[in-house]
């Protein structure tokens, strides 16, 4: 997809963060925008940003996007509106939860999967028949980091990534293998700078609590909603299979790939003090055990173990500093 102008796009989780920072640069390019919410004052917020002279061509529909009924509902209501099929379907919408495997309720994973794999089914499955029809769609699917490795306290995130990460790669190599006119695409956003981390369910007697673990959240985050967008737009024209936004997100697709299983060894020392040590509990509970690195012979680090994961810390370093550095613009 070259050009956005004329086109018809859909946007979930528009109401703020990467989602609105999409219907924005979107609606710039001259593209009409469906931008999807559940929050009604957040996602009139960004049809006013959108909007401002452009008639009807930025509309706004509130829905839950784990509801499938409404999903396929308003795919039609949406083709009826703008009165053409769409031709991009950007499944942004998520939610996060941070809890352990043992804590976890079933109320809190089915909510995040509601949300973060079903409703990126939902919404493939309403629209891959008006991109199909539009002889020029893109279905682009919002993953995580965390579809690439995994981390404590997420593996209800995990699960739904890695889930809409094996979803979309096999959508594309169908899409391919029957010839339709439609590109896919699988993003990888790192850190980014919205409200996720505030709107998370915290459910651990032994994690940070929400204010710990926004303020760490705030910290971590090197790239902007503004830029993020730019980044996955830029991979739309240029029909990237796999956009990995941030520069966390190249360090920790390098890492994956250099280390293999042993990137679980990185991921234990730098994430269990994070997630674990500054638990209101931690002082009655016991630190949670860092795993030793592995290795092929007698469980201890050997050389040639130490130094993939050299390279990784000093690509995660030059890849911040180039962060700090980087200017926002558009793609």
């Amino acid at each position: 997809m070259k050009s956005f102008q004329g086109k018809l796009a859909v946007v979930t989780g528009a109401g703020s963060g990467i989602g609105r920072a999409l219907a924005l640069n979107l609606a710039r390019r001259g593209c009409k925008v469906a931008a999807c919410d559940i929050e009604p004052e957040a996602v009139e917020g960004t049809v006013a940003l959108a909007g401002g002279g452009r008639g009807d061509q930025v509309r706004g529909y509130v829905f839950d996007v784990s509801d499938r009924e409404a999903f396929f509902r308003h795919a039609e209501m949406i083709k009826s509106d703008f009165g053409q099929p769409a031709n991009l379907i950007i499944n942004n919408a998520g939610v996060g939860l941070g809890a352990s495997v043992r804590e976890m309720r079933w109320e809190d994973f089915e909510w995040l999967m509601g949300v973060n794999f079903w409703g990126v089914c939902y919404g493939t499955q309403a629209f891959l028949p008006q991109l199909i029809e539009s002889g020029d769609g893109h279905v682009v699917n919002v993953s995580s980091i965390y579809g690439m490795i995994s981390g404590p306290l997420t593996s209800a995130y995990n699960a739904a990534k890695f889930g809409v990460r094996g979803y979309t790669e096999s959508l594309r190599i169908e899409m391919r293998a029957e010839g339709l006119p439609v590109e896919v695409s699988c993003v990888h956003p790192g850190g980014i700078r919205t409200n996720i981390a505030k709107s998370s369910r915290l459910a651990t007697s032994r994690g940070p609590d929400q204010a710990d673990f926004s303020k760490w959240f705030e910290r971590i985050t090197l790239t902007t909603p503004g830029k993020a967008a730019a980044i996955i737009i830029a991979g739309i024209r240029r029909k990237r299979p796999r956009i990995l936004v941030g520069p966390d997100a190249h360090v920790i697709d390098l890492m994956q790939r250099t280390l293999g299983i042993r990137y679980q060894w990185v991921a234990g020392v730098l994430l269990n003090p994070l997630m674990y040590g500054k638990s209101k509990n931690a002082a009655a509970a016991s630190p949670p055990s860092v795993p030793a690195a592995p290795s092929p012979a007698a469980g201890k680090p050997t050389a040639n173990s130490k130094a993939p994961r050299k390279r990784a810390a000093k690509a995660a370093k030059r890849a911040a500093d180039g962060a700090r550095a980087e200017p926002e613009g558009v793609a």
